[in-house]
């Protein structure tokens, strides 16, 4: 074999004359494998380089109590403070944490996914980027018997612990707070179509205003692709210069809605007596702008605390233990941008 090339599962396999099932659960020392097979995979995993010889000791002991850490943005105040969370935990326990960012594009996720699988993570706890949409990259880490946890931005059919927030509920909650300030033509800048959690909230606006008797209009609906400060700049303008412009505007998170604040703002709309916002994440410049920012908190540094605890009990009883599903509270508080 080419000393360039990188040794996968299915060589070693090959190789060996056995099943790459076998293989895998050899390398993590299962006890349904024989001492003999484990052995003599290991010895030629080493021999040929499969991991790096700092590894060495600890691949032998099964573990290299490294967990990978896959998320969206690092510069970003809710996947900082996830960050922050998986840390403290990982910390606590004794686990090294190798955090890679995906930009939002799936073939960036696919990357740092299989350098992390090179070197072998003993589980990995991933916030998808938006493109992504099927989980081919992820399942190799369970079919070498590597756990996975989601957290936040999920696919609900990817069988693995997930931890969310209630994202119906706070939207739910932003929607109904507009109503009974007296909003009647509430607008919606909303996330992608294919993200779970962009679905939840338009999910809670709609069923908000149906519950009032309100009926929400396609023209106040706008996807974002990038959910940026620009993308709410441009939709408040759309809107706002529409043949019937809304009273309130409910964003997907508080980064549209600071582009949303700063076209009313240049364009002479009041906030709040002409138009209502509200966002979503509770970053700390909600409240140092003027008028401060009405949000839905979501408590990052709990996601990640919890997320790395079902990471450390798949790590510790063995991918057989339940997927748990955790929903944490998301909760309204308001500011100046509601009257």
């Amino acid at each position: 074999m080419s000393e360039k090339h990188q040794l996968t599962l299915k060589d070693i396999a090959k190789e060996l004359g056995l099943a790459v099932s076998t293989v895998s659960r050899a390398l993590k020392s299962h006890p349904d494998i024989s001492e003999e097979t484990i052995k003599m995979v290991k010895d030629y995993a080493e021999k040929h380089h499969y991991v790096p010889n700092l590894l060495a000791v600890n691949f032998r002991k099964s573990k290299t109590f490294n967990i990978g850490l896959i998320i969206p943005e690092l510069v970003h105040q809710f996947f900082s403070s996830i960050i922050s969370g998986v840390l403290s935990a990982s910390n606590d326990q004794g686990y090294n944490v190798m955090i890679c960012q995906s930009n939002e594009q799936v073939d960036d996720e696919k990357k740092v996914a299989k350098a992390l699988l090179n070197s072998r993570v003993d589980g990995v706890i991933i916030s998808l980027s938006n493109e992504t949409t099927e989980v081919g990259h992820l399942e190799e880490f369970l079919a070498a018997e590597i756990p996975v946890v989601q957290v936040d931005k999920i696919i609900e059919t990817f069988d693995t612990p997930k931890v969310i927030v209630n994202d119906f509920s706070g939207a739910h909650q932003a929607v109904t707070e507009l109503i009974h300030k007296g909003y009647q033509k509430i607008a919606h800048i909303r996330g992608r179509l294919n993200v779970h959690h962009s679905n939840e909230r338009f999910r809670g606006y709609a069923e908000a205003l149906a519950e009032n008797g309100m009926v929400y209009r396609d023209d106040y609906i706008k996807v974002c692709d990038y959910l940026n400060q620009e993308e709410g700049y441009e939709f408040a303008r759309s809107l706002m210069e529409g043949e019937n412009p809304p009273d309130a505007i409910f964003c997907v998170t508080d980064l549209v809605a600071l582009g949303v604040m700063r076209y009313l703002k240049e364009s002479d709309i009041h906030v709040p007596d002409q138009v209502g916002v509200i966002g979503f994440s509770n970053w700390q410049l909600g409240e140092i702008i003027s008028p401060t920012l009405s949000t839905v908190h979501q408590p990052g540094f709990e996601l990640g605390e919890k997320a790395t605890a079902l990471l450390l009990d798949k790590i510790n009883n063995g991918l057989e233990s339940p997927n748990e599903l955790v929903v944490l509270d998301a909760d309204l508080i308001v500011r100046e941008s509601v009257r």
